[in-house]
């Protein structure tokens, strides 16, 4: 599979870009398709590849990773740049590698300094505006707009296909969320997992944000109600760690608004974070017990999911 792979894409390069593909190596951490750095005697490269046998679509859909990169080359969202798409199934594409870190600080290994870890989660709320004023008249392929109502049932799903004994107390922070769904705001162009693990940073500037999988048209406090669970080392117990220093939530949230009018019903979108994580680490531990996917740091999730219900639920108690 592999090098047929790597015949393909040196084939590619080689006649579209004139360039000759010297190194072909498998980059971990990747959860959807293959990833693959790819020096060539231009510079390094890094390949999205459907897996051979499957076809571009849902978290194997590189070709619409690749369409939203090459949608955002000339806006003001640093995004790597697309240097070649293959639409032949298995399809791929290859984009410039981007030097630099992306380090998630209250989870990700090695530890980031308290002080960097704060500035860069500080900058990183200052410009995810940028992604959020991109005119989504522009975006091909965007699919359907997803709502607040929408982005609960997507994870209502997941949370429901756990065993309860893994999400104990789940069903009632979904009743609780079910029951008082703000209305929709206007919609903009959501990445879908906005955090700092998937921006590449050089120092404390974010250089290009990765990992396009699940981005949608919806709501941005979607978006930002995620990206404050990670502010909070307390929130994952026995998987992460508490970071002193980090820009506490009232902080972010001012400047993502940069002194503009407040977002409305933010803490539903606060414990829907929560709700979210808390679903998509039972299903991953659900998959380990069952032996699809064999990975016994999953056993260290339970008490994370437990707290993110828990406070889930405390911030809903707040809204009364």
């Amino acid at each position: 599979m592999t090098a047929s792979l790597q015949q393909r894409v040196s084939d590619r390069l080689h006649q579209a870009h004139g360039l000759r593909v010297e190194k072909f190596e498998t980059l971990p951490g990747g959860h959807s398709g293959l990833t693959y750095l790819v020096g060539t005697d231009g510079g390094d490269y890094v390949v999205k590849a459907v897996p051979e046998g499957q076809r571009s679509i849902g978290r194997h859909d590189m070709l619409r990773q690749a369409t939203i990169l090459s949608a955002l080359a000339d806006t003001d969202v640093v995004v790597p740049r697309v240097l070649e798409i293959d639409r032949t199934e298995p399809a791929w594409f290859a984009m410039e590698l981007v030097e630099g870190e992306s380090l998630e600080p209250v989870l990700d290994d090695p530890a980031v300094s308290a002080d960097l870890a704060a500035a860069r989660m500080l900058r990183a709320a200052e410009i995810l505006p940028r992604l959020h004023r991109v005119d989504i008249r522009n975006l091909p392929d965007a699919g359907p707009v997803l709502g607040p109502a929408d982005e609960l049932e997507r994870w209502a799903k997941t949370l429901r296909a756990v065993p309860p004994e893994l999400v104990e107390g789940g069903p009632e922070l979904l009743d609780l969320l079910g029951a008082d769904v703000p209305d929709p705001i206007e919609p903009v162009l959501v990445h879908g997992d906005y955090r700092l693990g998937n921006i590449i940073s050089d120092g404390t500037e974010p250089a290009a944000l990765i990992d396009w999988e699940i981005w949608s048209i919806g709501d941005p406090r979607v978006e930002l109600g995620w990206f404050l669970v990670f502010a909070d080392g307390s929130n994952f117990p026995g998987v992460g760690r508490e970071v002193d220093g980090l820009p506490t939530r009232e902080t972010l949230v001012r400047a993502y608004t940069a002194g503009g009018p407040e977002l409305p019903d933010l803490t539903w979108f606060d414990a829907l974070g929560r709700l979210k994580m808390a679903a998509i680490m039972g299903h991953n531990l659900r998959r380990h017990r069952e032996g699809r996917h064999h990975d016994p740091d999953q056993e260290k999730l339970p008490a994370t999911i437990n707290r993110l219900i828990e406070t889930g639920t405390s911030v809903m108690a707040t809204m009364g």
